[in-house]
């Protein structure tokens, strides 16, 4: 990883444009929407270091003159700086921006490739729904309930696995946040114990030939446990944080333990699955999948 994403709050928080021209406007559109309080600077005013105080950050754009005497006017005033079309000046980069409100993607190339970074946005764009920041805005708005009902972290994914796929968030991607809110109360209400599972899923690789349901699989799982030659490409597609388990400790009994107790378990293989820990797992009383890459083609 060559840059650290990462995203700041704007509520409350000044963000500074200095200069004039349509690279100036561009990124004033960024913040359209935003509860960012926008300033913006021309001429001689851009070098003055109390102009930037308090801001989060400021972009510059001009000539060689002007960007050097603001970038060094807002850094004095220990504001982070991006000048537009000029890297090697910039404390951050601007990444390509996917806006559902609550819910915010970025895409970046540290500064290379902007036009790639664009081209990927498009495509990922048309898979993020446009609801998806008022799921977001519901979750939140319910996260004080959720934790004391759920104090157990492993718990709590689980329920909120099950309430992104159910009516609650199907309500709010609609619109009807307050019948969203109510189902995902009523949800609340009856919860149970979280229902754990065990994924079986071919790592050798390619990653592409995995089907989506291994992917997803993946992206949610508690604990993985991979053989030493999976394909590093197909280990990225796993959480970060999710639990490691070697091969040698991943026996039939020690999956079926960790299902039982509400975990969502991965067992990534690179060969065909063992005849006889699949008889073990099909004899316990948790779910159970094999997932196979799909066919070439």
């Amino acid at each position: 990883m060559d840059a650290f994403p990462a995203f700041f709050p704007l509520e409350g928080r000044r963000v500074v444009i200095a200069g004039t021209g349509e690279a100036a406007e561009a990124k004033a559109r960024l913040f359209d929407g935003s509860p960012a309080q926008l300033v913006r600077l021309e001429g001689p005013q851009a070098f003055l270091v109390g102009a930037y105080g308090g801001a989060l950050m400021a972009f510059i754009t001009g000539d060689d003159l002007f960007v050097q005497a603001a970038a060094g006017a807002a850094r004095a005033a220990r504001v982070l700086v991006n000048v537009v079309d000029r890297p090697e000046l910039c404390d951050f980069n601007t990444p390509a921006v996917i806006d559902r409100g609550a819910v915010v993607a970025a895409i970046g190339t540290t500064g290379a490739a902007p036009m790639l970074a664009a081209l990927l946005r498009n495509d990922i764009e048309a898979r993020v729904p446009a609801g998806a920041g008022r799921v977001a805005v519901l979750l939140k708005r319910m996260q004080a309930e959720v934790r004391e009902a759920y104090p157990d972290l492993v718990a709590r994914r689980a329920f909120l696995r099950a309430a992104l796929s159910g009516e609650a968030a199907e309500a709010a991607m609609a619109g009807d946040m307050e019948r969203g809110e109510a189902l995902l109360r009523a949800a609340l209400d009856r919860r149970g114990a979280p229902v754990g599972r065990i994924a079986i899923v071919a790592g050798r690789g390619p990653a592409d030939l995995l089907t989506l349901r291994a992917a997803r699989a993946l992206a949610e799982a508690d604990v993985l446990a991979a053989d030493a030659d999976v394909d590093p490409a197909v280990l990225a597609l796993a959480r970060r944080d999710a639990g490691r388990l070697s091969p040698d400790d991943a026996g039939a009994e020690a999956l079926v333990a960790l299902a039982r107790a509400g975990r969502q378990v991965v067992r990534l293989i690179t060969r065909a699955p063992d005849a006889a820990m699949l008889k073990a797992l099909a004899g316990a009383d948790v779910a159970v999948e094999v997932m196979l890459a799909a066919p070439a083609g």
